[in-house]
């Protein structure tokens, strides 16, 4: 085995399914790796129905003294040759010893609990440079993005099913229902495009609160609230148009994921969008929490069959050329490579 990665979160959200996408995609291509969670159900029956062997650990808080002994014990039984942390709370845990230790950073985190590792990986450029800046040495940071794949077989969902007019304007918003994501924003909007349905696919404690937000609006009738889904891929294939209305965002992941199913998206220019789309090439920007901004470009798109149509290609251009899974697995590959992991 070469690789242990380390994940010690337990929700649900888009680092986490990212982190089963693409240790997956590496074990396709042939990467010898086992995996490290915190429970999680569904996670480790993924992982092991992908033939990566899982170790269950606490990682617990700061009184935790038990996760990283384990840690080491399952890298040596395994015969790591580098340890991949995935987000602060992995680090905290990843022990020292006859391996690489890697950090991968998709935020803007403390880096206090990556001392003495020897390489950080940011999925933006953005964030890369943050690091650099914060005085972490230029020469042991680089960039490799996520990735994005649409399975071809994915069929769209029927809009019957959640009580959706199939032939009403769909707009669909992705992420958990947090402050950060704005999507009382897409609501405010959503109030401004008549006749046009919203669907809301994630979980968290603002539901209630997005749900009363939306009868005080008007437009209860024409949200539905999905709850966190495990058939991204239906949605999007589902949906006319992608809105990403984020208050803060690293990466936006969401933008990458509805190019690679060709679907055209609007979102507010937080760090990550406004990194990854082309004003007016393969997507619309608009102010951040500027509701009727969204609703504009939304209706752009809306009135325009030809726009949307090359939005939707010049995205999956772009996944093409910088985000496939052969492009960002092969960057893993090098990094593996150059610490003796492969």
């Amino acid at each position: 085995m070469s690789v242990l990665h380390l994940l010690g979160t337990s929700g649900d959200g888009g680092a986490e399914t990212y982190f089963v996408d693409l240790v997956t995609a590496l074990k396709r291509a042939g990467v010898k790796e086992a995996a490290a969670i915190r429970r999680h159900a569904g996670r480790e029956a993924a992982l092991k129905a992908a033939g990566v062997p899982v170790k269950v650990l606490g990682f617990g808080g700061p009184i935790d003294v038990f996760t990283r002994t384990a840690a080491a014990g399952y890298g040596k039984l395994q015969g790591a040759r580098l340890m991949l942390a995935w987000m602060n709370r992995a680090a905290r845990h990843t022990p020292k010893g006859p391996w690489a230790r890697i950090g991968r950073l998709g935020g803007y985190y403390n880096l206090k609990y990556y001392a003495g590792f020897d390489e950080l990986v940011a999925n933006t450029e953005d964030i890369a440079e943050w690091i650099v800046s914060q005085g972490w040495p230029a020469g042991r940071v680089r960039c490799i993005p996520n990735f994005a794949a649409a399975p071809p077989k994915t069929a769209p969902i029927d809009r019957a099913s959640l009580d959706t007019p199939a032939d009403a304007p769909l707009l669909l918003g992705m992420g958990r229902l947090h402050e950060n994501k704005a999507h009382d924003v897409s609501l405010q909007a959503l109030a401004q495009l008549p006749g046009a349905y919203l669907w809301i696919a994630g979980a968290g404690a603002l539901e209630p609160k997005l749900k009363s937000l939306a009868e005080a609006l008007g437009v209860a009738d024409r949200v539905r609230f999905l709850g966190w889904r495990t058939d991204p891929s239906a949605l999007y294939r589902t949906a006319d148009v992608c809105v990403f209305p984020s208050r803060h965002e690293p990466l936006g992941n969401v933008v990458i994921q509805a190019w690679a199913h060709g679907l055209p998206v609007v979102a507010a220019e937080s760090q990550g969008p406004k990194a990854l789309i082309r004003q007016g090439q393969d997507g619309l920007l608009t102010p951040i929490d500027d509701a009727a901004a969204l609703a504009d470009a939304v209706r752009t798109l809306l009135d325009d069959d030809k726009t949307r149509t090359r939005f939707a290609a010049e995205g999956l251009k772009r996944v093409a050329a910088e985000f496939s899974e052969a492009a960002v697995v092969g960057q893993w590959m090098t990094l593996f490579s150059d610490y003796e992991a492969l």
